[in-house]
């Protein structure tokens, strides 16, 4: 499956491959009715979360669903965050370490992808949401070369018992 960037629509579209990598089928809506900018989807704990961020990004907002087709609401709590630059922006898929998940935000205070942050998220249901930022910043602008000028996306996998890989998005000059 495949969710696309479309900030400039007004709803985040579901894709399915029918040849992968290049061929796409589109299979329906998940959420409509405003602009959503980097939707981000996890399954944790047998629930589906989207997390996306609004025009300005500087606000969360929060889905859920027990499909990844939906039904789809938005969380009682969104947006989860309010008015906040450093905080707001999807940066990256979720992921989950000894049984935690982390999600990731760029800060785009005092410009655009300065830096990307993780977020422990300390309690997730259906009324509640709780996160603590992570003190030290995952990766930053270096002001030179590929990351020169902002760092916009980190995608984390784990592939076996503590190794990693991740893959990042930076804006180079």
């Amino acid at each position: 499956y495949l969710v696309p960037e479309a900030h400039t629509e007004t709803s985040v579209r579901l894709y399915r491959a029918t040849s992968f990598p290049d061929q796409w089928t589109y299979e329906r809506d998940l959420i409509k009715g405003d602009h959503f900018i980097s939707p981000t989807l996890t399954q944790y704990k047998g629930v589906w979360w989207l997390f996306t961020t609004a025009s300005g990004n500087a606000t969360l907002r929060l889905f859920q669903a027990p499909d990844l087709k939906g039904p789809w609401t938005e969380h009682p709590q969104s947006p989860i965050v309010k008015d906040d630059l450093r905080t707001a922006r999807t940066a990256g898929r979720p992921f989950v370490i000894d049984g935690a998940l982390y999600r990731l935000g760029m800060d785009c205070y005092p410009t655009y992808g300065s830096q990307v942050r993780a977020f422990r998220i300390t309690d997730l249901s259906s009324s509640t949401y709780v996160e603590k930022m992570m003190e030290t910043p995952l990766v930053k602008a270096s002001s030179q070369g590929w990351n020169a000028l902002a760092m916009h996306h980190v995608d984390a996998l784990q592939t076996g018992a503590n190794q990693w890989i991740a893959v990042v998005d930076a804006l180079g000059r």
